[in-house]
């Protein structure tokens, strides 16, 4: 728990290649440094060329952190930025949201995707939490925005739907949540869904957006139902937890991982747990759906596949 597993990371990084993803984020929301981060981005890029994107997650628990973690992250190999707020961070009004978002963007060289979603407790300062008005000054302001992360009101697909109706033609519109990506694909020209742990699914998202996008749309919703046990089993597991903390279980989401291949292997302090009753629901979620999963026991997931 002391340093980086170098072999894990190889593994993962590789796997996500395999299965078809063509960018993937390097989380930081968990117990890392700036610097540990730097090297687990050299690692991914070293181990993956130039055939995968990275992002940076600016997750940090500071501004001043963000700033320095991303500009080691560019010399290491990130290609883009997910645009996180720290838990710290309490604006009351959208100036100040404003005010952070362009400071940020100002001190980097990346692309930046903006990330407007219920998680930053934004909503007190509009419903929205990221308003139409807001996200019209910053993509003004900031030309190295290039994407948004439309989550605003989730779960439901408000968000989603105001972002791609007011700026599709100015930057990529990205629906994250495969269940409403599909379906609104019928709708909609998406050209980008991420970052999220559809990984988990092995290659069942990047063959249907995949599908979809192409125009078979009938063909991607024939795989969207076959998969649904997994889906049903992965949401009542976030149900369970998000709603009251406003943070995602990253052990139950590494766990989903471990479940499809992935290295797995425990998450430095203080970190959730990942309760039996999701882990024995997900795996059998994954069974239902007819998708990849271990046959390896449960024990095994703390450990790893690839300890150090």
């Amino acid at each position: 728990m002391r340093r980086l597993n170098e072999r894990g990371i190889r593994h993962d990084v590789e796997l996500i290649q395999r299965l078809g993803f063509t960018y993937t984020l390097l989380c930081s929301e968990v117990a890392i440094t700036p610097e540990e981060n730097a090297q687990f981005t050299a690692w991914a890029r070293d181990t993956a060329g130039q055939g995968l994107g990275l992002f940076f997650h600016a997750a940090f628990g500071t501004l001043s952190e963000n700033i320095e973690a991303v500009k080691l992250a560019e010399k290491a190999g990130a290609d883009l930025v997910l645009l996180s707020y720290p838990p710290q961070f309490w604006p009351t009004s959208e100036q100040e949201i404003y005010d952070y978002t362009r400071l940020f963007c100002d001190a980097t060289e990346l692309g930046v995707m903006l990330f407007p979603i219920p998680l930053w407790g934004f909503e007190r300062v509009h419903p929205a939490g990221m308003s139409v008005q807001l996200v019209r000054r910053l993509l003004n302001d900031c030309p190295n925005i290039v994407a948004i992360k439309s989550e605003q009101g989730f779960p439901m697909p408000g968000g989603i739907c105001e972002m791609y109706h007011h700026f599709r033609d100015e930057v990529v519109i990205s629906c994250p949540i495969e269940y409403d990506a599909i379906p609104l694909m019928s709708l909609m020209k998406l050209q980008f869904s991420g970052t999220s742990n559809t990984q988990w699914m092995g290659d069942y998202y990047p063959r249907a957006f995949d599908l979809a996008r192409s125009g078979q749309w009938e063909a991607a919703m024939e795989m969207y139902w076959k998969v649904n046990p997994a889906r049903q089993a992965g949401g009542a597991a976030a149900q369970a937890s998000v709603p009251g903390t406003n943070v995602l279980n990253r052990t139950v989401w590494k766990y989903q991982d471990w479940l499809a291949g992935f290295n797995g292997g425990p998450l430095r302090s203080p970190s959730p747990r990942a309760p039996d009753r999701f882990m024995k629901g997900m795996r059998q979620g994954l069974v239902a759906s007819g998708l990849p999963v271990t046959a390896d026991p449960d024990s095994a997931f703390i450990v790893g596949r690839h300890p150090c």
